[in-house]
């Protein structure tokens, strides 16, 4: 109760800030001359500057601490999101496109790393999913209030979608100095806990402790887990990523009539449901105390959504239900996977090796939109980039299998790190 509605709060924030572009191509793409493929390498350079500065900001968080770290990365990205609003040029985008990724880089990671200083492992599938519900949670408020505001402020010479960038930006900002107040880097500096309830604490996480002392401490950057698991999740990103920053605009081509506010009131819909059934799939994974199939499925779910969309949905409902099948799915696969890491890294390990494996997957969220904007520049529609998404998800289903059948036959001594080669 003291930590995750704080932590969701923040990635709301991050996440508005960094897909509010989705929302700013409604108009913005118009007034600036900008086509899909402009419009799909700025969604993406994002990521390019996540996935150059993600590592060494994680490392960054665990020597100086979550608040002092964490708070400045709220303040930098804040000001670059604000200093959006006023582009002139696709190349002044793709620049602050870029310095957004480094400033925001090591957040996501940072805050998974960080819970685990809090939360016991056999539980990590249920707190990892509340807490990623910041993200269909952030489509929900920020895709109505993006529209909101592109639609109804404008003045001084700025258009709507400049003011939704400044004021968006801006929440950031004032966030930065109350994150710093808010946060406690560990359970020992916890004002905020009774002695019994840090002790109590203290022995649930030191029986893992136990486990996980025995384990043979890899190198992050050189440790096979680390490595495969980022392959898998940049598959899995670049597979999902080119729908989230294309869904405004695909809902938009079947309504032509519909407001900047009315899209982000229909988009909406699917991260509602989304952010419901995550939640529900990730206790069900922890119940069961498994994590690979329970990653996996979702994607195949996801994988049959974009095999109906392209066979010709043209009504806004039929469509709508697509999208929000394929959003379930999507949404379903970070509580189990992000799970994963914590199971097979030590702790001394775990904030590179998190860091790596999202900093990797950050290079998919470039390659998924900028491939979806410019398949659909070459061919007029979405239906070649959903069919080549659709590839790179059945290839991480196939990468999650091979983890289940792997931890299934081979016999481990307790403690020995499963192999993923």
């Amino acid at each position: 109760m003291r930590l995750i509605p704080f932590l969701l709060l923040l990635y709301v924030v991050a996440y508005i800030d960094r897909s509010n572009i989705s929302f700013a191509a409604l108009e913005m793409n118009a007034t600036l001359g900008f086509d899909a493929s402009v419009y799909g390498l700025a969604a993406g350079m994002f990521f390019v500057g996540y996935f150059i500065f993600e590592v060494p900001s994680n490392i960054l968080l665990a020597k100086f601490g979550a608040k002092v770290w964490i708070s400045r990365i709220l303040l930098t990205w804040g000001v670059v999101v604000i200093l959006t609003g006023f582009v002139q040029s696709a190349t002044q985008l793709h620049i602050l496109r870029f310095l957004l990724g480094l400033a925001e880089a090591g957040l996501f990671p940072g805050l998974i790393y960080y819970m685990t200083y809090w939360f016991p492992k056999k539980s990590m599938a249920k707190y990892v999913a509340m807490f990623m519900s910041a993200i269909p949670l952030a489509f929900v408020l920020g895709g109505p209030i993006s529209g909101w505001l592109i639609d109804n402020f404008k003045g001084l010479g700025l258009e709507g979608w400049r003011w939704m960038f400044i004021i968006e930006g801006a929440a950031a900002v004032v966030l930065a100095p109350i994150t710093y107040f808010y946060l406690t880097d560990s359970p020992e500096k916890a004002r905020w806990l009774t002695a019994e309830e840090k002790q109590a604490l203290r022995v649930e996480l030191n029986a893992e402790g136990i486990t996980e002392s025995n384990k043979q401490d890899h190198s992050s950057f050189s440790d096979p887990t680390v490595w495969y698991l980022s392959v898998l999740y940049f598959f899995y990103m670049t597979g999902t990523l080119g729908l989230l920053y294309f869904l405004p605009q695909i809902i938009q081509k079947l309504s032509v009539t519909s407001t900047a506010t009315q899209v982000g009131l229909i988009s909406a819909i699917p991260y509602f449901v989304g952010g419901l059934l995550m939640n529900l799939w990730a206790r069900r994974s922890d119940k069961k105390g498994e994590r690979y199939l329970h990653a996996a499925a979702p994607l195949l779910i996801v994988i049959a959504s974009y095999i109906v969309i392209i066979y010709g949905l043209t009504s806004i409902p039929s469509m709508l239900v697509a999208l929000t099948v394929a959003v379930v799915g999507l949404f379903a696969f970070y509580g189990p996977f992000w799970s994963i890491p914590a199971q097979l890294l030590s702790r001394k390990s775990s904030a590179a090796g998190i860091a790596i494996i999202n900093s990797c997957g950050g290079l998919g969220g470039f390659a998924g939109p900028y491939l979806m904007g410019y398949l659909a520049k070459t061919t007029g529609n979405n239906n070649l980039g959903f069919s080549i998404l659709s590839v790179f998800l059945g290839v991480s289903v196939i990468m999650l299998i091979y983890l289940k059948i792997r931890k299934s036959n081979v016999s481990l001594n307790q403690g020995q790190l499963p192999s993923s080669r």
